[in-house]
């Protein structure tokens, strides 16, 4: 059975969000003081997830794991649970999105376990601004973290940077001059409506063709045609230098039409839309006695009724109750 919805995408990307919590406070996710976290009860356990995971894969053709937070290497045993997921099918692509802080502790034993890629999240690559930026003065053991990754054999690494206007659109060259020299595929992301101090306007997103523009002037790109729907859209250097270019054009022109993704929070709720304004409670079903069949029934009840779009910069957007830690990257 696959996930179907009412426009004919088929659902077949899992995010699960491992923790709400997180050891930076990003202007565009949290703010300073941070959140209030979820109670470790709240919070699905390892063997919660795994049966969850396991109905998906194996019942609905889930093919794609992504662990998130928050930051997911906070959770105590993320290699553990990432080698239970891993255990489902061996065939599975497993990916993690991490702020990197903790990669230098735990990039081998990531490795091990089964995680397949790394996405790690860098918005500069000056001390100062990350400072700001982050709220952490680590930029230092970020660095080292990646070059962990590179040790434990982890490639291509993707770079993640929120891209926002007046505060670091000054270094998209600078991140395309990382790519070439250290190969890794820097994904520039625009700047969405999930920040909780409600910073984001229109003004400050910088679209991403711009983004390409500006790097094609300095080194010159062609587009690479991925296989499977994705957020990112590819670029090589014409050159056939090293590293790559991918942008998220996620107000300015998003992938919502192709979407396959879906989401799970860290309490156990299904988010069919990053920007959804309903979830479904799927922890109820995980505690509650429910077969494997009933949560599966739920499942694909909830994507069915997955969005069309989520409908930024239009006049009915709606802005989600939860910030990006809160729902999971």
């Amino acid at each position: 059975m696959r996930l179907l919805d009412t426009f004919g995408r088929v659902a077949d990307d899992l995010r699960i969000s491992v923790t709400d919590r997180c050891n930076f406070r990003c202007v565009y996710c949290m703010p300073a003081a941070g959140l209030p976290w979820l109670a470790r009860d709240e919070v699905l356990s390892f063997e919660e997830i795994v049966r969850l995971t396991r109905i998906l894969v194996e019942q609905c053709g889930v093919g794609t794991i992504r662990l998130t937070g928050g930051e997911p290497l906070v959770r105590k045993g993320i290699e553990e649970l990432t080698a239970m997921i891993a255990g489902i099918d061996r065939s599975l692509d497993i990916a993690m999105t991490t702020n990197g802080i903790l990669l230098e502790e735990k990039a081998v034993a990531l490795k091990q376990a089964g995680l397949r890629r790394l996405n790690v999240s860098l918005d500069t690559l000056h001390a100062d601004r990350f400072k700001d930026l982050a709220r952490r003065d680590a930029l230092d053991r970020v660095l080292r973290g990646l070059a962990a990754a590179k040790a434990a054999g982890f490639a291509p690494i993707k770079l993640n940077m929120v891209v926002m206007r007046g505060q670091n659109d000054d270094e998209i060259l600078d991140f395309a001059r990382l790519a070439r020299s250290d190969g890794y595929e820097v994904r520039f992301i625009e700047f969405m409506p999930l920040d909780a101090d409600g910073i984001w306007s229109m003004e400050r997103v910088v679209a991403s063709r711009e983004i390409i523009e500006a790097i094609d002037r300095e080194f010159p790109l062609e587009p690479v045609k991925d296989q499977r729907p994705a957020p990112a859209t590819r670029f090589r250097f014409r050159d056939g230098g090293r590293g790559g270019i991918g942008v998220i054009p996620s107000v300015s022109d998003a992938f919502c039409k192709v979407c396959n993704r879906i989401r799970l929070t860290a309490e156990g709720h299904l988010r069919t839309c990053l920007f959804s304004i309903q979830e479904h409670d799927l922890k109820s079903l995980l505690r509650g006695g429910a077969s494997d069949d009933k949560i599966r029934e739920a499942v694909v009840a909830a994507v069915w009724q997955k969005e069309e779009g989520h409908k930024i910069g239009q006049a009915d957007f709606v802005r989600p109750g939860k910030t990006m830690s809160q729902i999971g990257g």
